[in-house]
């Protein structure tokens, strides 16, 4: 091939590289984003929520608990709107249905741009191979075809080898560290949404049941 090929295949991979980059970080900035979005930012806070729809949960005024709640996308206040709105169903199954809606509408939204970070984690070492690969070939070839090698040529060619691997690895080993903390920060959202929606189910469960005795 051309010398000329191979340089377009370097450059394409130095534009492949700083896409995925800036793509991973995208990513990683707005599953940060929306984790803070669909939840409370202390325990302190979400507890006081709690402790003001607690009463109306535990007398059964249902109606209160859905206008405090409404117009809140926060994923406690969400779930409570929800399960008493869907009260008709009973406890066991509104227990079900709030399980599901927070994985399927909460954690799977989170876990499809998190499939992207890992993607681009393993994807940006191997463009930096490829580029290597290509780099190296380059190199060969033109030790192959000149009849005398000139030295700036073949270092393009090695420079691109090694500074594609390098890249490469300088996009994967930050977005691995950012991956983490954003996986702790979806853990640590799960455990105070699980307390919340746990609480809220207990005096749910009280509120249903001295609806049914005013009832019957």
């Amino acid at each position: 091939m051309p010398q000329t090929v191979y340089d377009w295949i370097g450059l394409a991979d130095y534009i492949a590289l700083a896409s995925v980059a800036l793509f991973g970080a995208f990513c990683c900035v707005l599953v940060w984003t929306r984790v803070g979005q669909k939840w409370f930012k202390t325990e302190e806070e979400q507890d006081a929520f709690l402790d003001s729809i607690e009463p109306d949960l535990i007398s059964g005024n249902f109606d209160a608990v859905e206008q405090a709640c409404e117009g809140d996308d926060r994923a406690i206040p969400m779930l409570v709107a929800l399960g008493v709105a869907n009260r008709s169903l009973g406890y066991a199954k509104v227990k079900h249905l709030l399980t599901e809606r927070f994985q399927r509408d909460v954690l799977a939204d989170l876990e499809r741009n998190i499939s992207w970070v890992t993607t681009v984690i393993k994807t940006a070492p191997m463009l930096g191979l490829f580029g290597t690969v290509t780099g190296m070939i380059g190199a060969f070839a033109t030790l192959a075809t000149a009849q005398s090698v000139d030295p700036t040529k073949l270092a393009k060619d090695i420079n691109v080898a090694l500074y594609t691997t390098a890249i490469g690895l300088a996009i994967a080993i930050p977005l691995v560290m950012a991956l983490n903390a954003v996986n702790n920060r979806i853990r640590h959202m799960e455990e105070l949404v699980g307390g919340g929606i746990t609480r809220f189910l207990e005096a749910f469960r009280i509120g249903l049941e001295k609806q049914r005795r005013r009832a019957g």
